[in-house]
């Protein structure tokens, strides 16, 4: 079996337990400049943004852990989401899909982002974090929201609509984050991403004259 970032899987490591608490306690950060409402009670944070960095640096199994253990101890009753709201009603309210849908969010960003034995590219990284991080998450939480308010889910979707322009720039920030990680500190990943360049040179060497005389001894049978 292979793990999140194509290799071998591995037994669940200390290490892992550490990066998933810090990404946990980094999106309950993120909550701390408080949330502002528009529509049906459903909160603006940049809690999101959190979600997005998760998924993409973590991977999708362990990115999508870390946002189960924020919301574990959101349903305990700490105060970990944007505006100091915890406890189980905040599962009840018309944000719980929402809060699901980071979950699947982080999943589906991860799964994008380590899609590819290749290092990610801007836009491959752009692509997870619209799908994952903005897609995903409105599909979990849009008829949620829906059902709490008591409106059709076209009204709902429609009013929801401020929310994207926020959203979309921070896709942009989780972009812009995770490309520039990848370039000055890509062991943050734990995984060794294979480059254009590193790709092209086995090719080269592969069709080398040197390469096909090799291969065309190996085939050639021991004389009697």
């Amino acid at each position: 079996m292979r793990d999140d970032h194509g290799t071998p899987r591995r037994a669940f490591e200390a290490s892992d337990l550490a990066r998933v608490a810090v990404f946990a306690a980094l999106i309950a950060a993120l909550g701390l400049p408080g949330s502002f409402s528009v529509f049906g009670g459903v909160p603006i944070t940049a809690q999101t943004f959190g979600v997005m960095l998760a998924g993409a640096i973590l991977g999708p199994r362990l990115g999508a852990l870390a946002v189960v253990a924020l919301l574990t101890l959101t349903a305990a009753g700490l105060p970990l989401l944007a505006g100091g709201r915890g406890g189980i009603s905040v599962f009840v309210g018309p944000s719980a899909g929402y809060l699901i849908g980071w979950i699947a969010g982080a999943l589906v960003v991860g799964l994008i982002v380590h899609s590819s034995a290749r290092k990610p590219t801007v836009w491959r990284t752009a692509l997870a974090m619209v799908v994952g991080g903005i897609l995903v998450i409105y599909a979990f939480g849009l008829p949620v929201q829906s059902l709490v308010t008591r409106l059709s889910l076209p009204q709902t979707a429609v009013a929801s609509l401020v929310f994207v322009p926020g959203d979309l720039v921070k896709a942009v920030l989780a972009t812009v984050t995770v490309s520039t990680l990848l370039r000055a500190y890509p062991r943050a990943f734990r995984r060794n991403w294979r480059s254009v360049e590193s790709r092209e040179t086995e090719r080269r060497e592969a069709q080398s004259p040197e390469a096909a005389g090799r291969e065309a001894d190996d085939r050639t049978p021991p004389a009697p």
